[in-house]
This record gives structure tokens, C-alpha cells and sequence, in this order.
């Protein structure tokens, strides 16, 4: 089959590699249908993550149709339309058992295109797949389910959920990327009193705006002075950083009210600075987290409802044979506006689509 593989920092290649097969009785080799590259796939590229080794398949979000699965699989067989979470849990070690997947100890938490060949593929192998596919009800696309494998899951349990945000808080999201937006749809389940978006691009303040944002500011114009205006020199409630370098970290403090909530998201491949000497007096509390994917049914639960908008943060479309297209695509985002890029077999026409937000 083919398989986006990582061959070493700042080098990937489209190319042959074998089918994945069984290896436990909790596996499922799902095809896949539908795939997309996340903001971890460029930083792992860069280099930013070491435990990803050359020879790696890259990517840990997709939908697929089961086509073989394990002796002990229960919950899912071969014909099965599902969504692949981007971690996989035992369901059996200390963290499982307390509802933190992430911190699965028993082999899971966050290994497909990780530590073990990732969706980015025709065919991809998924441990523990009771825990770890989700069944699709009919009425939810292909394209809304695939933003439910990572993007609205983290947003909502590491940003929102970590921050703790509350009915007339104010909440600025620092960062206007697919998680960035994610976390914008996801705290008006709380009923914010103000939500602001922090970005460079307009074209992604533009779709913070559509999407519930009540106040977008670039990330270059004065941002930390816009939050002081509105908030009476007080500063934010929650602060929820979605890029992952140390600049939008600093600024994050920086915006936080004393005893104010900052949640991290982004992840980080350099260091940050942390300015106790100006934080330790303002009694912030900082939150890190890599997603559990707890909520993933839930969330589901809601798309199939209708509540959740997800497809509109899909802006460009391409064959699964066009994956180095797509990330040329996706990692210049600056300059093509792409919020989030879905590829899909040859069944699907290749279609580069202006937002819809």
C-alpha cells in the first residue's frame, strides 16, 4: 500500500509499504476513507518530537471502514463505517480506568503515527479498537466526523475543560487554527460573556468571527491592550493558547487576570519562559494536557444532532495520493488560508474549496 512516511527531519515521502495486518487479537485494520494532517504531523517533521523515528507512518486522525478485525473485537466488524481517535486506551491500566486515555499505560495514549504506523495510509492497524474506533450513525459525514478524531476533542477537554470556563467569563484564544476555532465553538457550550480571538491571519479571524467570536485582534496590533479595554484593566478569565511557540505562551500570561485560568494547548518544540517573578503574586493557575478523547462520543452525540459545526473549518480537499501536496498546502497556511485539508481515496474527485466560514 501507500503511506506518507517520515524519513527524517524536514523529509517525508509518499511511498510503498507493507499492509498492516494483525498483530493482537484487539486490532482492527480499518481502509481508510478519509484523513487529515495535524499541527503535531508539521512539528514532528521539524523534528520537534524525537520519539517519532524515520520509517514511521505519519498521522493519527481518520475515517475508515473496518475490513478485519481481532478475536477479542467486540464492538466493531468488518463493513463498519468509523471514526479512529487519535489515542487509543487498554481500558485496563491505572489512567484508563480513571478516564485519562492519554496516560494509557498498558500500550495506548497517543501511538498511531507515534510510536506505531499512523492513518496517513491506505490501510491502518488500530490497537485496542473497542476502545479506540467509534461507529458512525448514517446520518454524520464523512468529512464533520473526521474533525472529531483530534481537533474537537482537545479543544474542548484542553482547552475549555482545563480552563475551567464559565457562564460570563471572558475567554481569549490565542491562536485562530482548527484548534483554536474548536475551542471557540466548544466554550459557548459554557455561555462565555465575551470570547476573543488572537491570530495573525485574517482570513482565520474572519472564521473566529462566523464561528461566535465577539472580538478578533491580530496578534501584532495590540492585543493584550483590546483585553484590557474590555475587561476594566482586569484582564481575561480563561486564556486559551493554541499555536505552541513561546511568544504566544508569554502573551497568554500576559493577558491572564489575577487568579485567572491560562490552558495550553499548542504543543512545543522550544522551550518557553515562565515569569514567576511577575505570575507568583497573581495566583494563575496554568494547565498542560495532552487530549484523553473522553468526550468523543459526546461530541458525536451532538454532531449527530446538528449542534457541532465541523466541515466548514475544511478548506481544501485532495486524492490521498496528493499527501505531499497537502502538506505543502497545510504548512504554508499563511499564504493558501487553509484552516484544515481532509484527503480521501480515489473515490473522491481532488477539489481545493475556499472557506465556507
Amino acid at each position: 500500500m501507500k503511506a506518507l512516511v517520515f524519513q527524517g527531519p524536514g523529509q517525508t515521502a509518499w511511498t510503498d509499504v507493507p499492509d498492516p495486518s494483525i498483530k493482537d487479537a484487539a486490532d482492527a485494520i480499518v481502509r481508510v476513507d478519509t484523513v487529515t494532517i495535524c499541527g503535531t504531523d508539521l512539528h514532528i517533521v521539524k523534528g520537534d518530537v524525537p520519539e517519532v523515528t524515520p520509517g514511521r507512518v505519519l498521522g493519527h486522525e481518520a475515517v475508515g471502514t473496518v475490513v478485519e478485525t481481532g478475536g477479542d473485537v467486540r464492538t466493531v466488524r468488518p463493513g463498519d463505517r468509523v471514526l479512529i481517535s487519535c489515542i487509543s486506551a487498554c481500558g485496563r491500566c491505572r489512567f484508563c480506568r480513571e478516564g485519562r486515555y492519554g496516560q494509557c499505560l498498558g500500550g495506548g495514549g497517543w501511538v498511531l503515527g507515534h510510536t506505531v504506523d499512523g492513518t496517513q495510509a491506505e490501510y491502518v492497524r488500530v490497537p485496542f479498537a473497542d476502545l479506540s474506533v467509534h461507529p458512525l450513525p448514517s446520518t454524520v459525514d464523512t468529512y464533520d466526523a473526521l474533525l472529531l478524531a483530534d481537533i474537537f476533542p482537545t479543544a474542548y477537554e484542553v482547552g475549555v475543560v482545563n480552563g475551567r470556563v464559565r457562564p460570563g467569563d471572558t475567554v481569549v484564544v490565542v491562536g485562530a487554527g482548527p484548534i483554536g476555532l474548536a475551542a471557540i465553538v466548544t466554550a459557548q457550550l459554557y455561555s462565555p460573556g465575551r470570547i476573543i480571538a488572537v491570530d495573525l491571519a485574517e482570513p482565520r479571524l474572519t472564521a473566529a468571527r462566523s464561528l461566535g467570536a465577539d472580538a478578533t485582534v491580530r496578534a501584532d496590533e495590540g492585543p493584550e491592550r483590546l483585553v484590557a479595554d474590555l475587561t476594566e484593566e482586569l484582564g481575561a478569565d480563561v486564556v486559551i493558547e493554541a499555536v505552541g511557540v513561546p511568544e504566544s505562551f508569554e502573551m497568554c500570561t500576559r493577558m491572564v487576570r489575577p487568579g485567572g485560568r491560562v490552558a495550553n494547548v499548542g504543543v512545543h518544540g522550544e522551550p518557553v519562559t515562565l515569569h514567576l517573578e511577575d505570575l507568583w503574586i497573581k495566583d494563575v493557575t496554568i494547565t498542560t494536557g495532552l487530549v484523553d478523547a473522553y468526550s468523543t462520543p459526546m461530541l458525536l452525540r451532538m454532531m449527530a444532532d446538528g449542534r457541532l459545526p465541523a466541515a466548514s473549518l475544511i478548506t481544501h480537499r485532495f486524492e490521498l495520493r496528493q499527501m505531499e501536496e497537502a502538506y505543502d498546502v497545510f504548512s504554508h497556511a499563511g499564504e493558501t488560508s487553509a484552516l484544515k485539508v481532509a484527503l480521501g481515496g480515489p473515490q473522491h474527485n481532488a477539489v481545493t474549496v475556499a472557506s465556507q466560514v
